[in-house]
């Protein structure tokens, strides 16, 4: 076995497949394309779909990629497993109708034993247990000797009615050191002694909603091989953590923690955290995603918020995430994939910056308030933190829920989910109804304002900020989430009057969208916008991109027109006494 990076094996992956005919594809982005079934991608195939369902002809029928993935439902063992991670990447070989099954294995293992050399004496098959074809292909043809294959009921790949089949993995022996001991241990063991490495998903079957499986007409191939475990096997690493692929982010969280990693187990859980989340965060910058309290935009803030956190647990105090852009930037830097970390490098900086300061203040009120809340638990031999408690850490100091569980679970206890939720419910509730009662923002004092030189233009595209008001005051700054009243230098916007309901639109920056919900009118002429900040945030004086919502505008004038053209005819039939 040779030694390689993680940028190398991703290299010599695509290389290899690219050389068997297929079509080298680039990492599709994190955020789906006309999927709205998925929040971010998590899977190699996830943006392969429309070509294994045959939705879209695809530009090969032999396809090789790295996809960038993000799975958030396990990210409590971040840190203290070997292989979970928030973000990583999957090698994948992919056939449509194309080749089958004994294509798929001997490329897998000419890649494993030729091209990164393991041992094959190392190597360990699993197929399902009726799937004699791929048994035979593996011990006939490859060569892989019975006592090395295994049959797994496990072994087969669908969820739900549709394309489904059998599937086979390979698993690499990492020596009886890494293994539990006993001597039953082998493939399928809960220990890290045999590593699942390779996946192959053979779909050849078409599952009816009656339960029924009926061979499909176009079999295909669907591999998954994640780029962390194998840099792991072949740089010799116990685990993904100590790879050049992740090691740079933790030699620098060490190194501003002042920590040793290695020396202490829980400082290190928070150093390969703070590594991890780190990489799915700038990755997911890049991608276009901002944070947000809704959607993909709360993943990243989440993400963001716990590597704050574990950074404060290893006595960090001051913001330090904006610094480890640059660990992860000599990592993909080079590569073409993730190219644009170079080109967004501050922009990526600016945007965690913000989040890490807007966030130390609630960090710090949040855990303090907590902690009281668990002494007295404690002091009084309970072990559930009441819902009304956790919601108001969340509703009035923003402190976010899963932080809240994550401390609760760290000293034995738990949040009362259903009180939480009652009181969440009781909030929504209020919320609604004020939306119901006050459509509009109460409009502050303007009279110091100058409106002598703001205009209209119908062709504008672009605007200062002149000013900026919440509940009744005006104020510099807006975060995602709140609501307020807008004001532009000049507005294509048409304002609500004369029966015409007011423009939609949005407000753009590089860190922020703002929704403008509607348009109106002050009493001296000024126009004003009702806005809502969806993502990242808005400061007075900005310049912002606008994009006017023409489907919303042309209706509204349609429906107005409309009304008036109603009126003329019922003038006309009924009567001049008829009137709006």
């Amino acid at each position: 076995m040779k030694y390689m990076t993680g940028n190398e094996i991703r290299k010599a992956y695509l290389d290899f497949f690219e050389s068997k005919k297929h079509l080298k594809l680039h990492s599709f982005s994190l955020v789906p394309e006309d999927d709205p079934s998925l929040l971010l991608i998590g899977a190699g195939m996830a943006p392969l779909k429309p070509y294994f369902t045959g939705k879209l002809v695809p530009p090969s029928y032999r396809v090789t990629t790295s996809q960038k993935c993000i799975r958030t439902g396990d990210i409590d063992n971040v840190g203290r497993t070997a292989r979970h991670h928030t973000f990583f990447e999957m090698l994948g070989n992919f056939s449509f109708g194309d080749y089958f099954k004994k294509e798929a294995i001997t490329w897998a293992w000419e890649f494993l034993t030729e091209v990164l050399e393991l041992d094959k004496e190392r190597l360990y098959v699993t197929v399902y247990p009726d799937d004699t074809e791929a048994y035979d292909l593996w011990h006939d043809t490859v060569g892989v000797p019975a006592t090395h294959i295994s049959k797994l009921e496990d072994n087969f790949w669908e969820i739900g009615p549709g394309p489904c089949g059998p599937d086979s993995e390979i698993y690499i022996d990492l020596g009886e050191e890494r293994g539990c001991g006993s001597p039953t241990c082998s493939v399928g063991c809960d220990c890290d002694r045999f590593l699942e490495i390779w996946n192959l998903v053979f779909t050849q079957y078409d599952r009816t909603e009656d339960g029924k499986y009926n061979l499909l007409a176009h079999k295909n191939i669907d591999t998954g091989c994640g780029l962390e475990r194998l840099a792991s096997v072949v740089q010799n690493k116990k685990t993904n953590f100590e790879t050049d692929l992740l090691y740079p982010v933790i030699e620098y969280a060490a190194n501003v923690s002042q920590m040793e990693y290695g020396a202490d187990p829980q400082k290190d859980i928070s150093l390969k955290v703070i590594a991890d989340h780190t990489r799915s965060v700038v990755i997911m910058i890049m991608d276009g995603i901002l944070p947000s309290n809704e959607g993909r935009g709360y993943v990243l803030r989440r993400t963001i918020r716990r590597a704050i956190r574990h950074g404060r647990m290893l006595g960090i105090t001051k913001p330090f995430l904006d610094g480890a852009v640059d660990a992860v930037i000599d990592i993909f830097g080079d590569v073409k994939d993730f190219s644009e970390l170079v080109s967004k490098e501050e922009y990526i900086k600016r945007v965690i910056r913000i989040e890490e300061e807007r966030f130390a203040a609630t960090l710090v009120q949040g855990i303090d308030l907590l902690n009281e809340e668990i002494d007295t638990l404690k002091a009084n031999a309970q072990q559930i933190l009441p819902g009304e408690v956790g919601f108001k850490l969340y509703d009035t100091y923003g402190f976010p829920r899963e932080l809240t569980e994550e401390i609760l679970h760290e000293n034995g206890l738990k949040l009362d989910d259903a009180g939480f939720a009652h009181d969440m419910e009781k909030q929504r509730n209020r919320a609604r109804s004020a939306r119901a009662e006050n459509q509009a923002v109460a409009v502050p004092d303007l009279s110091g304002l100058d409106t002598s030189a703001l205009t209209e233009n119908a062709e504008a595209h672009e605007a200062d900020v002149v000013a900026i008001w919440r509940d009744g005051a005006l104020v510099d700054m807006l975060h995602d989430g709140e609501s307020a009243g807008i004001i532009l230098s000049t507005t294509p916007f048409h304002a609500e009057g004369g029966g015409q309901v007011g423009d939609a639109g949005l407000l753009l920056r590089d860190v922020g969208r703002i929704v403008i919900r509607n348009t109106k009118r002050l009493p001296d002429g000024t126009v004003y916008h009702l806005a809502y900040v969806e993502e990242g945030q808005l400061q007075r004086g900005e310049t912002v991109q606008i994009q006017l919502d023409e489907v919303h505008k042309l209706s509204s004038a349609r429906n107005h027109t409309a009304t008036h053209l109603l009126q003329a005819a019922l003038q006309r039939i009924v009567g001049d006494h008829v009137h709006q």
